[in-house]
């Protein structure tokens, strides 16, 4: 979700198938919308039947990883230069690096029949909308893998004197921006006056004070306090102690208990981490605030964004790396032999086991994937914790009405226990015409282990009406638009940076490699930014690089 935030290219789904106690306004509207709006809503009547049901991802082949006990047959064996076990952002943009440095024969295995992970996009009725990631900041001219993706898709083109990638106009995303429900009428902005009080106000102004300074703050050999990516953060001592404390206790240590700011600052954490305010650190709560401003004084910087999110950017990594893909393939072990990575996969269509040899191998999994796949990391201590989110897409045959500030690119309701909505058909500036919201929802208020396993049992109608219900607040006449409501459960979709955990060398250690191995994904930079999956692909691929005794003449990290 924006400003806050969270593939294949997915195909168009067939038509029927698949805490603060003092902030008492949000704990009635939450109430409401999660349990008589829900309760009532089946009872309501709807126009006509609701199309729909689950999409990504494969539950059922990610637990093959699990489950399934396979006879190790003798499978038939190719040889690959380079094997890249994942097609997520991480594993697209290590092949990207790999085929732009020229090297051939790489090959690239993904469990989905699609690319690119919680960054998919998919369509209905030829509607293109985003599964998850579907936006990134306007960079500056030090994201250098990200400005050289930017730059194929012609989303940017140069610097200005600043540093800051100079973006399309028509690749931002256009105004209005975002927008606030409260009591049932929208306002323009996540801040406005009917829902502030002069102290949240207060509060506020010193609150972006010292994100301010935070931004503008500088170590010794020039890096950002906070940067994207984490790599390329400072590294004093204040800075990194500031990761052993939750945000929580930080805003209290700060005299922050405006009920409005800690809602603000939680839905930040919500919306990019998947966490409350108990269970992000420190460093990851102010680093999404200060790491968006590019130069000390400036504004946040603006959103790149597409009508299927940050499925575009993975359609042109998709495009770069061409036919060294195969979709459909459960990596069943990946471990290394004396003088070759060996990756042993099953065929989903054919229900064949292979092996593919290559002199390195780059894991471009989540780490809680790669511990099940790759032998030496089994006894790796569970440091990993991820978050469980629903993504849904609402297809609707018109823009529902709304009292207040008109329909936003991101809308978000108060006290609502989900992210809001982003609208897919935003760019276009068509609101007559029929169009797809992207309701967002990061459960965080019980134990993620609990969430999965209740995710798993609940029925496609179950979160279809709680979607419905969290937005009929906003929009009395809902009902009579929606034409479908497909869902997708994103199980582990987001690392959690819990405190202790970015700074604490449990991830530093697991980025490094493993004899002929290789690891990339966004959890090994410790925030689940599309950026931080992005630069781990990179990064491994030019270890590999460099391993193969060809290191790039310039390095894109």
């Amino acid at each position: 979700m924006a400003p806050r935030r969270p593939a294949a290219v997915g195909p168009e789904p067939a038509d029927g198938a698949p805490r603060d106690a003092r902030c008492t306004r949000r704990t009635f509207v939450g109430a409401v919308a999660a349990g008589a709006l829900a309760a009532a809503l089946p009872a309501c009547g709807r126009r006509r039947e609701v199309e729909g049901g689950f999409a990504l991802p494969s539950v059922e082949r990610g637990h093959l990883l699990r489950d399934v006990r396979l006879a190790p047959p003798a499978p038939p064996r190719e040889d690959a230069a380079v094997v890249v076990v994942g097609g997520g952002v991480s594993g697209l943009s290590a092949a990207w690096r790999l085929v732009r440095a020229g090297v051939d024969g790489v090959r690239l295995l993904e469990l989905e029949d699609v690319l690119g992970g919680t960054a998919a996009g998919g369509a209905r009725a030829g509607i293109p909308f985003p599964w998850g990631a579907h936006y990134v900041p306007r960079p500056t001219r030090e994201q250098r893998a990200l400005v050289r993706l930017l730059e194929e898709v012609g989303a940017v083109r140069g610097f200005d004197a600043q540093g800051r990638a100079l973006a399309d106009e028509a690749q931002l995303c256009r105004a209005p921006q975002e927008r606030l429900c409260v009591d049932g009428v929208w306002h323009d902005g996540l801040m406005p006056a009917a829902a502030t009080t002069a102290e949240d106000r207060r509060q506020w102004e010193r609150f972006e004070a010292e994100v301010a300074a935070f931004a503008a703050r500088r170590d010794d050999a020039g890096r950002r306090a906070f940067a994207i990516p984490v790599a390329h953060s400072a590294r004093d001592e204040d800075l990194l102690a500031l990761d052993r404390t939750s945000m929580a206790a930080w805003l209290a240590a700060h005299g922050y208990d405006a009920p409005f700011l800690r809602w603000t600052v939680e839905y930040a954490c919500r919306d990019d981490y998947g966490a409350d305010l108990a269970h992000t650190s420190a460093w990851a709560g102010l680093h999404y605030f200060a790491s968006r401003v590019a130069v000390p004084g400036d504004e946040p910087a603006p959103f790149l964004t597409w009508p299927d999110g940050n499925g575009r950017l993975v359609r042109a990594l998709a495009a770069a790396v061409g036919d060294v893909v195969r979709t459909g393939c459960v990596v069943l072990r990946a471990q290394e032999t004396a003088d070759r990575g060996v990756v042993t996969w099953l065929d989903v269509a054919r229900g064949t086991v292979h092996e593919t040899h290559a002199p390195h191998v780059v894991v471009a999994v989540p780490r809680h994937v790669a511990r099940r796949v790759v032998p030496v990391l089994r006894d790796e201590p569970h440091a990993f914790v991820t978050s469980p989110w629903v993504v849904a897409n609402v297809s609707l045959d018109a823009t529902p009405a709304s009292r207040g500030f008109p329909t936003a690119w991101d809308n978000v309701r108060l006290g609502s226990p989900s992210l809001g909505y982003v609208v897919a058909t935003h760019q276009a500036d068509r609101l007559d015409a029929a169009t797809v919201w992207t309701w967002y929802r990061a459960y965080v208020e019980q134990e993620p282990e609990t969430v999965r396993a209740s995710l798993l049992s609940r029925s496609w109608a179950s979160l279809r009406d709680e979607v419905l219900a969290d937005l009929a607040p906003g929009h009395e006449d809902l009902e009579r638009h929606v034409v479908a409501v497909d869902v997708a459960r994103w199980g582990h979709a987001m690392v959690r940076p819990e405190p202790g955990f970015l700074w604490g060398g449990v991830r530093e250690a697991a980025a490094r490699p493993r004899g002929r191995l290789h690891f990339a994904a966004a959890d090994l930079g410790g925030l689940p930014l599309f950026e931080e999956a992005q630069w781990a692909g990179v990064r491994a691929a030019e270890e590999v690089l460099a391993a193969r005794g060809t290191p790039p003449a310039e390095s894109w990290l």
